[in-house]
């Protein structure tokens, strides 16, 4: 049944009852059931979505409209300002594809996949639609004419695909060229050869590989052709997860599934790069001093003169991250840079760029507790400068411009007094001199840059306001052209309300937690809520909505039905500095409750309508572990939890996560977080829900809660989905998730679901 079926028995089932006022009615079932129709993207017009520069000159995009999408193509030479944007005539679009199919071909629900402009043609535009390929010319006038019409070849088969999980063994990779085409390099009996490229003239490099300690089939031949490289492997045995498809749509049997998983405190490959002189036969083996306490290794990569490479190692436990160089001939290896922290180096984070002279590289960092930007001097493996400081991270690098020595990059926090996780973006000097924002009015940006970085498309909005899409030049930003402002009319006619943005201090009494309240459209200031927190606190980013959406699944539907539902990061995820972060090491239980509660009770003081002797909470995969959490160990605040797929115990969650949280070796600390271990402590109301076939989370993290609450003579609720994955609980979750606090924080009964089905 699906949200239409769902809301006609539910207006049916009103109007049999004679309808009510009261919060979680069956008239408030009906309306939250209806707002994702009416509080639908397709209903905001005037919004550019899919913007694309076709070349530094020409881009395009499509918006809604009352008659369906419209495309639109845009021209600017040189000068925003002066740009001229056209909009593709849809009505001869879709008449010129009715007589060429044969079919009819209505414009209100007309989408045009893979939508370009084709620079060869008078406003050409290139799509494909209907099984072809179409070439179209004139594309904004009455006279729109066909140029080309491609059949569409077969689309070919989906190999096997490899699973994220999954850890390549760098077995199977075909054999590599050298640079002059002369000679192939490949892996053969686990060892490293050489041949002519005909096949002829075989030789071995190696000859102590093994089955148990093997060479890598991602060889890399040196820019001259003289040696090879590449990484000895000493693998490690595999841990594997196993799911039963309890409801296989393929046959009535069910179907057991393996994956690989690795978790917390399992044995890893170790790596050791190698070369080798093709001519001579020498063997550069390293010591490996510097990269002995392997979590990975990456690389390595040749240096353009042939002497040197370069190769990332992220030590286990993640304290240590370094750059290292190997000497082709001595075999030496020395660090070029070295991050290290007494909690963790977020890797994943780093950003680097070698220069072109090869002796300086860029390199982003959190070494003053902000995310930042240095200037590294390569020769002496130190740091040259730092370019960028300040309260104040940066968020992504988009482009090194070595021609200007300019950086162009997005930051967040740069502006005092405005929402700090606000993105904005900045060009800066190489010399860490002349900052200038490029997008500078206050909301959070998205921007889209041509290719030589001289124009960019600039689409902002907040949470509560409409977006504005604007054209600007970089030299100076001034230069500027609105393209769009979105029109909400249509939501707002129809009640739509938006979130509020709120900050308060958190545990500190002092640093400002920001976060958004979403009420229902039927409002009454008058009455008193029970606020519903959805939590996703996983480290390594921020969660809360910055950006203006219609529609939010975690919290419309849910609001409508008679609560106050918010959201907010809090101490320990990101972008707040490292030490905000930092709350987070050995502890993910903390979640960032104190600062949470201290936040909630604000806006209650502020706004009295909200009620904090009723405070539920939800959330999934860490969300999840961390909603249940919540009433273990803040049972006095958190009333009532909704906990998805949780990684209830992270010793059995997938490594990459937990190890770069919660450190290495596996120590008391997993202990003292797990849910599992800590589950005699739950008093409140809980319903735990999970998918059979979850690849994300091992199931049994779930059914391992289960059995220590039924251990302890606990009361609870469980949902199993058969054949679903990873999920918050999908359509039914949903409403089980919807009954679960209207009753608990309510106190009003559901509905009968199968009487309504």
């Amino acid at each position: 049944m699906d949200i239409k079926d769902i809301t006609a028995c539910l207006i049916a089932l009103t109007l049999a009852t004679g309808g009510a006022t009261a919060q979680g009615t069956l008239e408030d079932y009906r309306r939250a059931y209806s707002l994702h129709d009416k509080f639908n993207a397709t209903r905001v017009y005037d919004d550019p979505a899919e913007i694309r520069w076709d070349n530094d000159s020409v881009f395009h995009y499509f918006t809604y409209t009352a008659e369906g999408r419209a495309y639109h193509i845009g021209t600017a030479d040189g000068k925003a300002d002066a740009a001229n944007v056209r909009a593709v005539h849809m009505d001869a679009l879709a008449a010129l594809l009715a007589r060429e199919t044969g079919k009819e071909v209505r414009r209100d629900a007309l989408v045009l996949d893979r939508f370009a402009t084709d620079a060869t043609r008078p406003e050409g535009i290139a799509f494909r639609y209907g099984g072809f390929r179409w070439i179209v010319e004139q594309a904004c006038g009455d006279s729109l004419r066909l140029a080309e019409k491609k059949p569409l070849p077969p689309e070919r088969p989906r190999g096997n695909t490899r699973h994220w999980m999954e850890v390549d063994d760098e077995r199977d990779a075909a054999p590599v060229p050298s640079p002059d085409g002369k000679l192939r390099a490949y892996i053969k009996n686990d060892n490293v050869y050489v041949c002519d490229a005909d096949g002829k003239n075989e030789r071995a490099l190696s000859n102590d590989g093994t089955a148990g300690n093997y060479y890598s089939s991602w060889i890399k031949w040196s820019p001259d052709g003289k040696k090879v490289c590449t990484n000895k492997i000493r693998p490690a045995a595999k841990r594997y997860v196993h799911y039963v498809e309890s409801s296989p749509a393929s046959q009535l049997q069910p179907i057991l599934h393996r994956q690989e998983y690795a978790k917390p405190g399992d044995e890893l490959r170790f790596k050791v790069p190698c070369v080798f002189y093709v001519e001579s036969g020498k063997a550069v083996i390293p010591s490996t001093e510097l990269f002995n306490r392997q979590y990975d290794l990456y690389g390595p990569e040749w240096s353009e003169d042939s002497r040197t490479l370069t190769f990332e190692y992220n030590e286990r436990g993640h304290q240590t991250y370094r750059m290292l160089e190997l000497n082709a001939e001595t075999g030496d290896v020395r660090t070029l840079v070295e991050e290290t922290s007494p909690t963790f180096v977020v890797y994943n984070r780093i950003f680097r760029h070698k220069l072109k002279d090869g002796k300086r590289m860029l390199w982003t960092s959190e070494r003053d507790n902000w995310n930042h930007l240095y200037m590294i001097d390569l020769e002496k493996g130190s740091v040259d400068r730092q370019i960028t400081r300040g309260e104040w991270v940066v968020r992504q690098v988009l482009k090194v411009d070595e021609d200007r020595q300019a950086i162009y990059f997005a930051a967040s926090g740069v502006n005092p007094g405005e929402d700090p996780y606000h993105i904005h973006y900045y060009r800066i000097g190489m010399d860490g001199k002349d900052m200038v924002c490029l997008t500078p009015e206050p909301g959070n940006h998205t921007a889209v840059f041509n290719k030589d970085f001289t124009l960019l498309i600039d689409k902002y909005s907040t949470v509560d306001r409409a977006p504005v899409t604007l054209l600007r030049g970089t030299v100076n930003p001034e230069d500027c052209r609105t393209l769009a402002r979105a029109d909400i009319s249509l939501l707002e006619k129809d009640g739509w309300t938006p979130p509020e943005v709120f900050a308060a201090p958190g545990r500190d009494g002092k640093t400002p937690m920001w976060g958004i309240i979403q009420r229902p459209t039927n409002f009454d200031p008058q009455k008193t809520y029970p606020v519903i927190e959805y939590i996703y606190a996983g480290p390594g980013d921020a969660y809360t909505p910055k950006s203006f959406a219609p529609y939010n699944w975690n919290m419309t539907a849910l609001a409508e039905l008679g609560f106050i539902v918010v959201q907010l990061d809090a101490m320990g995820t990101s972008y707040r500095g490292k030490k905000f972060e930092d709350v987070c090491h050995k502890n993910l239980k903390d979640a960032g409750f104190p600062d949470r509660i201290a936040w909630i009770k604000a806006a209650a003081e502020k706004y009295p309508c909200m009620d904090t002797a009723r405070v539920g909470i939800f959330g999934a995969s860490a969300g999840g572990q961390e909603a249940m959490a919540a009433v273990l160990f803040h049972p006095e605040f958190y009333k009532a939890a909704y906990s998805s797929c949780g990684c209830h115990d992270n010793r059995m969650d997938k490594i990459w996560w937990n190890e770069q949280w919660m450190g290495y070796p596996v120590d008391s600390s997993y202990v003292a977080c797990s849910n599992v271990e800590n589950a005699h402590r739950l008093t409140r109301p809980l319903m735990l829900v999970v998918g059979e076939m979850d690849d994300n989370v091992d199931p049994a993290s779930t059914m391992q809660v289960v059995n220590a609450l039924i251990k302890a003579g606990k009361d609870f609720e469980l949902v199993v989905l058969p054949g679903v994955r990873h999920t918050m609980g999908e359509r039914y979750g949903e409403h089980k998730r919807f009954d679960f606090f209207v009753e608990h924080l309510l106190g009003v009964r559901s509905p009968d679901w199968n009487e309504l089905q």
